[in-house]
């Protein structure tokens, strides 16, 4: 169990004490959730009445949050911020990996760091790379030629193709494939004619890929991903695609081949980004969308159809069916008025 001060986690988060700071926290809860020892944050202020009853030993709150007598708390900018570097200091998840397993497999000519970690039947294959106090986890496959970099973790069964790069400070999750073919394909007659996919696929720094997520290689250059990135599970990345700084792509997002994604870009859950285009910075995209041309401006798109009730919904598009033809008819119209 990790344990720290109030004092101590306050020097992490730069926060106010209030307080006790020699107050001893052992883990993070919600605050309708906490006990003793635990510190909870309020960052919604529809949670603000829980501040009233929670058990939690000490809260997270911004400047301007009236504290409960006798509670302890950090008062920050940004409180939920804050709640994310307390809960590192206090992580409890436990290494993918403890030393080398017996039953890994390390090729001779494979470069091994300071104070890796392989579990067991890991494949680490020749000429691979592995920085300074990377973990991977039992099951995985890492490729011929591949680079991985220092603190990098990996969780089982991961697999990375030939080749591939991956930074620093990086966590891959279980499933994630890094490196298959791109789909990559010429037609003649009818008859599929494979193209061989000599590119890699080149992960920077800080990047977080999600469980069963697959990263194609690209076909001739790279797909990369930029430094910062955050990557949900069960998301496709097609071959040649670039990703740039701090973008944030959730769950179930398909990108086409040779798209290109700005920096501090938004992507929501299920959202289809069509190949070749280019999304600029600072956008925001709503989960279920389809984007099909290039997004130039900042801002906040959509193009999802919400959810309505059975019967509204076949009669709307019931009516989608006749847009058409009612557009034909107003053509009309105006046609004769303007006559």
């Amino acid at each position: 169990m990790q344990t720290m001060t109030l004092q101590q986690l306050a020097s992490v988060i730069d926060a106010q004490v209030v307080g006790d700071g020699e107050l001893t926290i052992t883990g993070v809860a919600t605050l309708a959730s906490a006990t003793s020892g635990q510190i909870a944050f309020l960052a919604n202020e529809k949670y603000r009445a829980q501040l009233e009853t929670t058990q939690a030993s000490a809260v997270i709150v911004a400047p301007n949050v009236e504290l409960p007598e006798g509670i302890a708390a950090l008062v920050t900018k940004n409180p939920y911020a804050g709640f994310a570097k307390v809960a590192q200091q206090l992580d409890t998840t436990p290494v993918s990996a403890s030393g080398i397993d017996e039953a890994a497999k390390v090729a001779d000519s494979a470069s091994i760091g300071e104070n890796v970690s392989i579990g067991a039947f890991a494949i680490i294959s020749d000429n691979a790379e592995l920085g300074d106090n990377v973990q991977i986890g039992a099951g995985c496959y890492i490729g011929p030629g591949v680079k991985i970099g220092a603190n990098t973790k990996l969780w089982q069964q991961v697999v990375i193709y030939h080749n591939c790069v991956i930074g620093n400070n990086c966590l891959l999750h279980s499933g994630a494939v890094i490196g298959a073919d791109g789909f990559g394909w010429a037609n003649e007659h009818g008859k599929w004619i494979k193209i061989p996919q000599l590119g890699r696929v080149v992960i920077h720094d800080r990047v977080e890929i999600g469980a069963n997520t697959t990263v194609d290689r690209g076909a001739l250059d790279d797909t990369i991903i930029s430094s910062g990135c955050i990557i949900d599970n069960q998301c496709q990345i097609a071959h040649n695609v670039f990703i740039d700084e701090d973008t944030a792509i959730a769950g179930c997002t398909v990108l086409a081949g040779s798209c290109r994604i700005g920096k501090r870009c938004l992507i929501g859950g299920a959202t289809a980004i069509n190949g070749h285009i280019e999304i600029c910075d600072d956008v925001q995209i709503s989960g279920f969308s389809m984007v099909i041309k290039a997004i130039t401006e900042p801002g906040v798109y959509a193009s999802g159809i919400p959810a309505a009730p059975h019967r509204e919904w076949r009669r709307n598009g019931a009516r989608y069916r006749q847009l058409d033809d009612l557009f034909q008819r107003v053509k009309k119209i105006e046609k004769k008025l303007s006559e």
